[in-house]
């Protein structure tokens, strides 16, 4: 989920120039060019809304293909609370948020949205909304409280009661193994994602969970965000933070090197993840990761820019030591040979797991950067954002027309991987949100957000590139990590005193997108 995101790193890797409402609780685009399709879609969707056929100036109808997923996500520590209910041990983040100073405010995810005991009536309004797809997250410490070990059927009869409540409202599930909820036990056993230990227990996590979860959820996303749980969690002499990560468990580690070892365990653990899930999952069921991708954008769609777009989305970091060794079974040698010393080690085998073939993408996208053409040992110079450059509530998040369109295109142009389905898990925009005098939440700049997002992802679908779906962040306002209650990013206005919910503007507008699968 959001948070306060670094530039590309290591910085030697680039070469810079509504009403209140509920209770108190060949490849697709080969193909397409063979057969002339792409460039005759928007022609093809002439249909002016509200005009006639002679009014040329009208914007034309941008309609989204049958069978489109339309859906929206949370995820367990942002919103569950219950933190020391039926049988579940504190994560990482619990511990951290009782550190002074680690989170405006001082805020803890103790209670959040109290979404424990209050989800009956988060699902009635998830119903509501139209959408029939749900993106939540298992709690790791609520299933095997220490991280390894007997599993805490106490915490899997809630995740059964949340499930069957989705299924009796006729919405699917799709279900995040980790988001970033790692055991304390095992932060205090072996340092965590400092061990490659731990990716053995993750698997046997996996295993347990889709085991007893299974035969309700038939979509399964192992790891959220290598990104943001590592390279935001940990840093290094002269790394990223100044020795103070914003993110839990918080460590400054010994050495780059130590860094980028600490990110090779959390890709092992998210490829046998992978291979535990297939392992146990029933016939018909997916598994893939969710990964913040760095998006790049070019300076110009010239030729020159774009070649440039695509070496940056390969060969920077962090994408070079993510998503290219994921994806493509080896770290990108541009990037490898930026790290020089500062390589992870790799021993015989791990490429193969890290690489486990998955069944898609999930993309989480909220901003980019803008690249060109560079003459440098990439071929690509990553452009910083002037002063003064509009923002949303959070600062890192500069909103860049097209980030959808471009991150697609550079995952099967410059990857290579045209077969690889692609979902958009979160987009979302942070706002200061208040209720008005009418009892109304008028987030405009969301909804403004939301449709140039979905405009860039309705070019990309147009276009051919293989784009199935799109999941709104966040539902409801949360608990926003480092930021604690300060920013929110929900269509679901949430009342932390009250617990009352009242949907925004967002809400309302994204509602009528389902309901006529198009652009608004």
């Amino acid at each position: 989920m959001p948070f306060m995101r670094p530039g590309a790193l290591p910085s030697n890797a680039i070469d810079h120039h509504s009403s209140q409402t509920g209770p108190v609780g060949p490849s697709r685009r080969e193909f397409l060019l063979a057969a002339g399709l792409i460039g005759v879609t928007a022609a093809a969707s002439t249909a002016l809304v509200g005009c006639s056929d002679s009014n040329e100036f009208a914007a034309p109808l941008l309609e989204f293909p049958e069978g489109f997923t339309w859906g929206v996500g949370t995820s367990a520590y942002q919103i569950e609370g219950a933190y020391n209910v039926a049988g579940r041990k504190p994560s990482v983040w619990d511990t951290f948020c009782r550190v002074p100073g680690n989170v405006l405010g001082n805020a803890t995810g103790d209670v959040a949205c109290d979404h424990y005991n209050l989800y009956p009536s988060d699902v009635a309004l998830i119903a509501a909304l139209g959408v029939k797809h749900y993106r939540l997250s298992i709690a790791w410490p609520r299933i095997i409280p220490d991280g390894r070990g007997k599993v805490n059927e106490q915490g899997v009869d809630f995740y059964k009661r949340l499930l069957d409540e989705l299924e009796a409202n006729g919405i699917t599930a799709h279900a995040t193994l980790f988001h970033w909820d790692t055991p304390q036990a095992l932060q205090d056993k072996y340092r965590g994602w400092e061990s490659r230990e731990i990716a053995g227990d993750f698997a046997d996590y996996c295993t347990a969970t889709v085991d007893r979860l299974g035969d309700r959820v038939k979509h399964w996303y192992t790891t959220n965000e290598i990104r943001s749980f590592v390279h935001t969690a940990y840093t290094y002499p002269g790394g990223p933070f100044d020795g103070a990560p914003p993110f839990a468990p918080g460590i400054e580690l010994e050495s780059e090197q130590a860094f980028w070892q600490t990110s090779h365990n959390a890709l092992l653990a998210q490829g046998m993840g992978v291979q535990a899930v297939r392992a146990s999952a029933s016939r018909g069921s997916t598994v893939t990761l969710v990964e913040d991708s760095v998006t790049y954008v070019p300076l110009t769609e010239t030729a020159e820019d774009i070649e440039a777009t695509a070496k940056a989305f390969r060969s920077m970091a962090p994408n070079g030591g993510i998503i290219v060794p994921i994806l493509t079974g080896e770290y990108d040698s541009i990037f490898l040979e930026n790290l020089g010393a500062s390589a992870p080690k790799i021993r015989a085998g791990d490429m193969e797991i890290i690489s486990t073939p998955i069944d898609g993408f999930g993309f989480n996208t909220y901003s980019a950067s803008y690249v060109r053409a560079a003459d440098n040992n990439i071929g690509a110079e990553e452009l910083l954002f002037p002063e003064g450059y509009p923002t949303y509530q959070s600062s890192w998040l500069k909103f860049a027309p097209d980030t959808v369109y471009w991150g697609v295109r550079m995952f099967s142009e410059s990857l290579g991987r045209d077969d690889l389905n692609i979902v958009v898990t979160e987009s979302g925009a942070s706002q200061p949100d208040e209720i008005d005098a009418d009892g109304e939440v008028m987030d405009t700049g969301r909804v403004m957000y939301l449709r140039e997002t979905l405009k860039s992802a309705h070019r990309a679908i147009e276009e051919g590139y293989p784009l199935d779906g799109f999941f709104v962040w966040s539902f409801m306002d949360n608990f926003e990590w480092a930021n604690g209650y300060v920013e929110r990013f929900g269509i679901t206005y949430v009342d932390f005193d009250t617990q009352q919910r009242t949907p925004k503007e967002s809400y309302d507008w994204f509602e009528q997108v389902v309901a006529q699968n198009r652009v608004l």
